[in-house]
This record gives structure tokens, C-alpha cells and sequence, in this order.
């Protein structure tokens, strides 16, 4: 295209590459009807997640560049979105009343300056940005979280057929494997390990004898729930070290264990609850399940909304 020509003609010029970086901020990425999406305009749009990817994986640069790829390829049809609805907006004979522009301006002061006009006024001279763009930026964000909604969301309703459809064609999802609620002491085997043995054995026959074992917890243990008393919570066999699963799982809701030698540590456990391997009941997991096929039925209107607004507008990728 031209933009490509221009490069050719620059690099044929200097007899090698000159530098892009302002013919990629300008160079166009899209074509909405009559609207150009930049390559800048992208990149502003993708800068917190950009950011997000390089933090987390700044030591893998392979990684980085695909899901950089991604995040940008994601912000360009995020954008591209926005104006093929901005673009039905005014096609479609919607109306917006100023009045409601006027208070999402405010509310938006309110949200982000708190309220504080000064502070907002210093931001905007800080950005290069007039009340005027501020207000635009606003208007176009309101049609399009309106529309979406309205093409994605509005009377949206999941039958109790659907939900209950969903729950049987997903039994695996919703089956809990064997839970055991504990709580365990906690002994370090240190530089002497006769003697915490000794006191292993020791806290072993108070508890036998009556004695409280969350206080006894809350004394002796040195593991990181000795403040809650040893309360570990519900834990799945996978979830625990081999020979504390092993232990744990033969006991009964009540029972303690014996002292247990485990790597560097010596280990006391109550089991406090047990929950047998068993499916979860339809009446648990239904808000899950409604909120899961929302989310899926939003999407796939979403997606069936765009495709209808590209079917009828020009649009071009570069």
C-alpha cells in the first residue's frame, strides 16, 4: 500500500532502514466506514495490558512478544468494535440527549477526581486534552456501553430449563472429591530431634488426657495456623503431603492422629469434618450456573452483533 511505498522509498533513499517510529504511530491498522484506527491509537489502547504482560514475563521475551501480539491484535478489534457501533449510532437514528452526557461528565469528575474540579482541570492540561474532548470521549463510551447492552443484555433471562440442561450435560464439573476439615500442630525437628520427638509425644498424651487441641495448637505449633489454632480448613487428599493424606483420610470426623514423622516436621492432626466424594446438588452450584451461561449467551450476542454491524460496513485492515 502506500504507506509500505513510502518505507521502501525512505530505506532506498539513506541506503538502509530509517527510523519508523513515526510513520507506525500514524500508519493506519484499520478502516471503519470513514473512521482511521492508527497504530498509536492502539498501542494507547493497549498500554495497561501491555504493561501487565511485561510484568509478567520479563524474563521470558518469547512469551512477552506473543502475548503482546495478542493484547495488540485485542485492542484493535476492541476499537474497531467501538466505531462500527459509534458508526450504527448515528446510521440507526438513535438520540442521546445532552442532559445525559452532561451527568456522566459528573459522575465521572465524581468517580476519578472526587468531585475535586481543580484536580480534574490540572489531569486534562497534564493529558493535552480540552473539556471538549473529555466530553466527547464520554458521549461515545455512553452510546457504546448503551448499545451493547441493549444488543447483548437487555431482558436477557436464563430458563430453569437451560439451567438444568447445563447442570446435567456438566457432572464432572460439579463433583467434589473426599474433604477433610482439620487441624494440625506443627513441630520443627531443629537441631535436637529426640527432644521434639519427646514433646510430640508429650503435647500427644495431654490431648489424650483432655486437653484442648486448637489451645494446644495455639502453644505449641510452629506451623503458619498456630494464631487460628491449627485450623487448616478443608483439604483434598491431592492437596496434602502423602503420609498426612494417608493419615488423615482414615480417620473420622472427631478423631486424632498419632504423632506422624513427615520430611523435617512432626505433624498431630484432628479431623473436625468429613465430606465424602459426592456431587455437588443442583440447588448449590444454580447461581454458578446461571451466571456461567450469562456470560456465554452475552458473548455469543456480542459476537452476532458485530458480525451483523461488519456485515453492513465497510471495513478494512491494513
Amino acid at each position: 500500500d502506500d504507506h509500505d511505498g513510502h518505507e521502501r522509498k525512505r530505506h532506498d533513499q539513506h541506503g538502509q532502514a530509517a527510523p519508523v517510529r513515526a510513520e507506525l504511530a500514524s500508519g493506519v491498522k484499520a478502516i471503519v466506514h470513514d473512521s482511521v484506527i492508527t497504530y498509536q491509537e492502539v498501542e494507547m489502547s493497549a498500554t495497561p495490558a501491555l504493561q501487565l504482560a511485561w510484568t509478567q514475563n520479563r524474563n521470558n521475551p518469547e512469551a512477552f512478544n506473543r502475548k503482546r501480539a495478542q493484547v495488540l491484535a485485542d485492542a484493535l478489534e476492541e476499537l474497531i468494535q467501538r466505531k462500527l457501533i459509534l458508526h450504527d449510532f448515528e446510521t440507526a437514528g438513535y438520540n442521546l440527549p445532552e442532559s445525559v452526557i452532561d451527568d456522566n461528565v459528573q459522575q465521572r469528575i465524581r468517580d476519578r477526581y472526587r468531585g475535586d474540579r481543580r484536580v480534574f482541570s490540572q489531569s486534562l492540561k497534564q493529558e493535552g486534552m480540552r473539556l471538549e474532548q473529555f466530553r466527547q470521549q464520554v458521549r461515545e463510551t455512553t452510546i457504546v456501553e448503551y448499545l451493547r447492552w441493549k444488543n447483548t443484555s437487555a431482558e436477557l433471562i436464563i430458563s430453569p430449563a437451560k439451567i438444568q440442561k447445563y447442570y446435567e450435560d456438566h457432572q464432572k464439573d460439579f463433583l467434589v472429591e473426599d474433604q477433610v476439615n482439620l487441624r494440625m500442630i506443627v513441630l520443627n525437628k531443629g537441631g535436637t530431634n529426640a527432644d521434639v520427638r519427646l514433646l510430640a509425644d508429650e503435647i500427644a498424651k495431654k490431648l489424650g488426657e483432655g486437653a484442648d487441641f486448637g489451645e494446644m495448637a495455639k502453644v505449641y505449633s510452629q506451623g503458619s495456623q498456630r494464631k487460628d489454632g491449627g485450623n487448616w480448613g478443608w483439604a483434598k487428599r491431592g492437596e496434602l503431603r502423602p503420609e498426612l493424606a494417608e493419615a488423615a483420610f482414615k480417620l473420622k470426623a472427631g478423631e486424632r492422629s498419632p504423632v506422624i514423622e513427615a520430611g523435617e516436621h512432626y505433624y498431630l492432626m484432628l479431623v473436625e469434618e468429613v465430606k465424602l466424594n459426592h456431587t455437588r446438588p443442583l440447588s448449590e452450584v444454580r447461581d454458578d450456573i446461571e451466571k456461567n451461561l450469562l456470560v456465554s449467551e452475552r458473548s455469543r450476542l456480542a459476537k452476532q452483533y458485530t458480525d451483523k454491524l461488519k456485515a453492513k460496513t465497510f471495513v478494512r485492515y491494513f
